[in-house]
């Protein structure tokens, strides 16, 4: 067994060497830029383009066509959250999104607020989810869009985006989700959901860094406004050269998540709930976020410590996340665990991969249990 045991997967996942292995061609001898399609060298680029392109949408259940290239879900969420707001002929200037997005979300409404443009930031109940009456009510005849994240980067939550895309639909109001922590773990049906805009990224997904996607409806003819300029690529959407190793490999981890996820996403479950049966019985320790609406590999957990520091710099043979929401220069509270009223303890997420054991889980509870002792954590802090 290697040490430390990685489960921090929702940070970023490990490339699966299948992915490796399909890049590793684009990196020597298939080098040409896939615009130079006056060469062979250029069109065995554009091919692998296309098929990885064709690779993504699949996943998705899109057409091709609406597949945009992007450097991840950051730049894909900025394309799509200005992009509408900025876009001709927006109908307002009122977009509506939840306290718990990504930063990378949160960050472009405050800039469009800078801007000129109103934002309303909606409180979700205690388990993380969004309530349907108060999305419906912040809905306005300005709304331009609204933004929410298919799963939680920080509890694994789930939301009813068929419920609220609806909702949107009926007003004319454009929908975008930020999906990427949510491709390989669940289905998605894009043909079915009503969305208009979503975002994509392939190193949650046992990909490549610096590389995503946005899905652009077409059937609504849904207009964005480019953000990138320089070349027109991607049919004016995003210019600059196309990375094709690293769509490839996009297109490649999401071909595998597809033919894999039916078996994946059980066994994911059964390591996380095998994690928690070994931790459960800690009377100090409580899961955030709803434990049923949520992706088969997360467990986030508050941790009641007299110390909130001491845990997390003595954990040697587990690599996980934590925020500390105890008074530390060392991490600022989590805006997610703030917006469910969780900010009296050091939380602790710890998120399985594709590469995880059995013996691993058995060890990392070992080794967790020992360390919780070790911080006294048989006290619960004053404040929690």
């Amino acid at each position: 067994m290697k040490f430390p045991i990685y489960l921090d997967n929702s940070a970023t996942t490990p490339l699966d060497p299948r992915v490796v292995e399909a890049m590793l061609p684009y990196l020597t001898q298939h080098f040409g830029n896939p615009a130079s399609t006056t060469h062979e060298f250029g069109r065995i680029a554009s091919r692998a383009v296309e098929e990885a392109r064709a690779q993504v949408a699949a996943l998705v259940n899109a057409d091709e066509r609406e597949i945009v290239w992007t450097s991840g879900a950051t730049e894909s969420n900025n394309l799509a959250i200005k992009g509408a707001a900025c876009a001709p002929k927006a109908r307002g200037r009122h977009l509506v999104t939840l306290q718990t997005e990504h930063k990378a979300v949160l960050d472009t409404m405050k800039e469009l607020e800078r801007l000129g443009h109103e934002v309303t930031y909606l409180a979700p109940e205690a388990g993380g989810l969004v309530d349907l009456a108060r999305f419906e009510a912040a809905l306005r005849p300005d709304t331009v869009l609204a933004s929410v994240m298919l799963v939680n980067n920080e509890i694994g939550v789930i939301q009813d985006i068929a419920a609220l895309g609806a909702l949107c639909r009926e007003r004319g109001i454009l929908f975008h989700v930020d999906a990427a922590q949510a491709t390989g773990k669940l289905p998605i049906d894009l043909a079915q959901l009503p969305v208009d805009l979503m975002s994509l990224t392939a190193h949650k997904t046992y990909g490549p860094k610096g590389i995503g996607a946005l899905y652009v409806r077409r059937e609504r003819s849904v207009r964005v406004a480019s953000q990138m300029h320089g070349g027109g690529h991607e049919r004016g959407l995003r210019s600059g050269t196309l990375a094709t190793h690293q769509i490839v490999g996009m297109g490649e981890c999401f071909r595998i998540a597809g033919m894999e996820m039916a078996s994946e996403v059980p066994r994911l479950r059964a390591l996380r709930d095998r994690l928690w049966a070994g931790l459960r019985d800690l009377t100090y320790l409580r899961v955030n976020g709803d434990m049923e609406r949520r992706i088969a590999n997360n467990l986030n957990l508050s941790v009641a410590l007299e110390d909130c520091d001491a845990l997390m710099t003595s954990l040697t043979d587990i690599a996980a996340s934590s925020t500390s929401a105890c008074s530390s220069g060392s991490a600022m509270p989590s805006h997610v665990l703030q917006a469910l009223g969780s900010i009296s303890a050091t939380t602790l997420r710890l998120t399985v991969g594709r590469f995880n054991t059995e013996e691993e889980i058995d060890h990392a509870v070992r080794h967790l249990r020992h360390k919780l002792e070790q911080c006294g954590a048989g006290k619960r802090a004053t404040a929690a």
